[in-house]
């Protein structure tokens, strides 16, 4: 058996890590600035994050949700002590595109309605149910919408108003700063009037942390530069380090029942060994305050390239914007200069590092990419 080749790979065979360095078989090391999709967030093969594991995996790695998990409890109850959200719940499940397409369960279950409101260039997964609202023609629309998903400019504030105004949307879902869609960041005006647009309709406010969050922008949470607080809050990548994890913060404005959501792996013991570890890293290393003082650096810096039409980001989420497609560009970067980046569409550099990244390793970098430019 093969497998199904829908990913263009890199002939490059990873086979260990620590912290923001990755090394080949043939023991070729890397500078990873991509973690990837934005999911390594302590760094690569962590010893406190290694040892958590190993400890659980050794006397349970899952045992279904049909009885008591405390490691859930410790997860939720740390988690909203270190986001900001103690008051909301948590619901665990697997990954990025379930933790979206939960939380639209939830909206509708909540309003009785079906319509979605996305924006241009946005990604929330590639299944059935989760809203794929892109006009990137590599990306595959999603398969089950029916029509019922309208995607607008992002912040474009009337068109946004007008649309709630005919009062039959389900809900808004909006990433607080796009990823795929080439880091682009709504503006602190828009997402205040989109939440009092989303109050006065009764439309439920999502917000897609899956990338932007966990830390990654210099807050815990991108949306928390505009000082909002959303109806559900989706969260992954970063949440489990490398762990398969992900979970919906909901507000308390949603009651649950039993049967109303579900999950087979969801939580699992080994998930919440990670989430936990994660977190303990965060607090511990202070790493929130060092994606922003070492985005804010690189920010900078990239903005002296001439080469650059455009740079964007907060914290380690930074896009690098160029006239010209950078595939050329990101092979070079990896074979010649050997550090790992990603990309959005064609023309933009996605730099999304583990959250330890130090001064003298974004120095090192900021010297290669000086080399192939």
């Amino acid at each position: 058996m093969k497998l199904f080749d829908v990913y263009p790979l890199y002939n490059i065979n990873i086979v260990k890590g620590d912290g923001c360095k990755v090394w080949d078989e043939n023991g070729t090391e890397y500078l990873d600035l991509y973690g990837g999709h934005a999911v390594i967030s302590i760094g690569h093969a962590h010893p406190h994050y290694t040892a958590m594991i190993s400890n659980q995996v050794a006397k349970l790695g899952f045992y279904s949700n049909s009885v008591i998990n405390k490691l859930q409890q410790e997860v939720a109850e740390r988690l909203g002590k270190i986001s900001g959200y103690e008051d909301y719940n948590l619901f665990l499940i697997n990954s990025g595109a379930e933790a979206n397409e939960n939380a639209l369960k939830l909206a509708s279950f909540y309003n009785g309605r079906t319509k979605i409101v996305s924006f241009n260039k946005a990604f929330h997964g590639r299944t059935s149910l989760a809203v794929e609202a892109t006009h990137n023609p590599s990306i595959i629309a999603p398969i089950n919408n029916n029509g019922h998903v309208t995607y607008l400019p992002l912040n474009d504030m009337e068109a946004m108003k007008q649309e709630l105004s005919k009062g039959d949307t389900c809900a808004v879902i909006i990433e607080g700063i796009q990823g795929v869609g080439g880091i682009k960041i709504p503006t602190t005006e828009f997402m205040q009037e989109l939440r009092k647009a989303c109050s006065e309709t009764g439309t439920i406010l999502i917000l897609d942390e899956i990338q932007s969050g966990y830390g990654r922008s210099g807050k815990f949470f991108a949306h928390q530069y505009n000082d909002i607080k959303p109806d559900l809050i989706t969260v992954a990548k970063g949440i489990g380090n490398g762990f398969p994890m992900a979970g919906v913060l909901i507000s308390p404005m949603f009651k649950p029942v039993y049967g109303q959501l579900g999950t087979t792996f969801g939580g699992n013991h080994l998930a919440c060994s990670a989430a936990l570890a994660v977190m303990d890293v965060i607090e511990q290393e202070n790493l929130i305050e060092n994606a922003k003082v070492v985005g804010n650096y690189l920010l900078e810096e990239l903005k002296k390239f001439p080469q650059i039409k455009e740079v964007r980001g907060r914290g380690l989420m930074i896009g690098l914007e160029f006239e010209e497609p950078i595939k050329e560009l990101r092979s070079r970067l990896i074979y010649d200069e050997h550090v790992f980046t990603g990309a959005s569409g064609t023309n933009v550099l996605r730099l999304l590092p583990p959250l330890c990244l130090t001064m003298e390793e974004a120095e090192d970098f900021l010297a290669r990419f000086k080399k192939v430019l």
